[in-house]
């Protein structure tokens, strides 16, 4: 029995997913800013602290950044036709697995 692929949900989660994303990265914009050096209010270690958390917003907000390129990617591909097929093989992507991810380009066999 084959699967049925719903484009019109997958898109409208995509087009959340992303908006999701940008209010994230809207709102971690402060976090991302570089750490001031201020010896008299923040003390080193209190300043390593705050430069470890810099890093770590600057990884996420990266990760962001792909998830919302790859996103992207795949509105493209729902608006070519292309959606719903393995890059690799060519064959269909299973409903349940771009139900979990709307962005997956690989069937579970190439996976």
């Amino acid at each position: 029995m084959a699967e049925t692929i719903n484009i019109e949900a997958l898109r409208q989660s995509i087009i959340d997913e992303m908006a999701a994303l940008d209010q994230l990265r809207t709102q971690a914009r402060d976090s991302r800013a570089p750490v001031q050096l201020d010896q008299q209010s923040v003390g080193r270690l209190s300043r390593m602290d705050a430069m470890q958390q810099q890093a770590m917003n600057i990884a996420n907000d990266t990760r962001r950044q792909h998830r919302h390129q790859a996103l992207m990617a795949a509105l493209k591909r729902i608006e070519t036709g292309d959606y719903g097929y393995c890059h690799n093989c060519d064959d269909a992507i299973g409903a349940g697995r771009l139900g979990i991810d709307p962005a997956v380009t690989l069937c579970v066999d190439c996976a």
